[in-house]
């Protein structure tokens, strides 16, 4: 298995349309698939893996594996927000799970982008943990955006105990397979 931190603007696929950059371009590896994955516009861990099974427990929502995003809002959030994304969010495709979300700092450890995030002056952003046991297509961008605060960089910190620790934008480490479903 392969950690790997996809940087923004990569596709999360080996295979491309000869513009952008995909998996390929970063890991030297065959027969690894991602076990879920990031839009181009979103950074962070992607886990890579040839056990067809350890994928269908990491992106099966009945396992419930934490998945830890770390993201900037445009805004700043109330407490309503903050527990309206909590409870779940309802989103055309359905209400989403209960979530774990709190204010935090901007992490210390956190990489600037390239590009950078557009930056306005008379607009606060802010940063908040989310963490989601589920998965759908851009999720959390819809989740902020549907209570105001529109998502500016979103970053997966986390999936269960794996994590984006020591890892620079574009680097990957082989790591040992869990037997069970980690914890956040």
């Amino acid at each position: 298995m392969i950690l790997l931190n996809k940087p923004y603007g990569v596709l999360c696929q080996f295979s491309g349309d000869g513009v952008r950059r995909t998996l390929a371009d970063l890991v030297d590896e065959p027969h690894v698939y991602p076990a879920g994955r990031l839009d181009a516009d979103s950074e962070g861990l992607v886990v890579l893996t040839a056990d067809g099974a350890l994928q269908a427990r990491i992106t099966d929502p009945r396992a419930k594996w934490p998945k830890v995003y770390w993201v900037q809002v445009e805004g700043t959030p109330h407490d309503a927000q903050i527990a309206h994304l909590a409870r779940g969010v309802a989103l055309r495709d359905g209400v989403t799970r209960p979530a774990d979300v709190a204010r935090m700092h901007e992490p210390a450890s956190l990489w600037p982008r390239d590009p950078p995030i557009r930056s306005r002056q008379s607009i606060p952003t802010a940063w908040l943990r989310i963490v989601l046991s589920e998965g759908r297509n851009r999720q959390i961008r819809r989740m902020t955006a549907a209570v105001g605060l529109p998502t500016l960089r979103l970053v997966r910190y986390a999936v269960g105990a794996w994590t984006l620790d020591g890892l620079a934008p574009g680097e990957s480490r082989r790591e040992r397979v869990l037997s069970s479903a980690p914890v956040c």
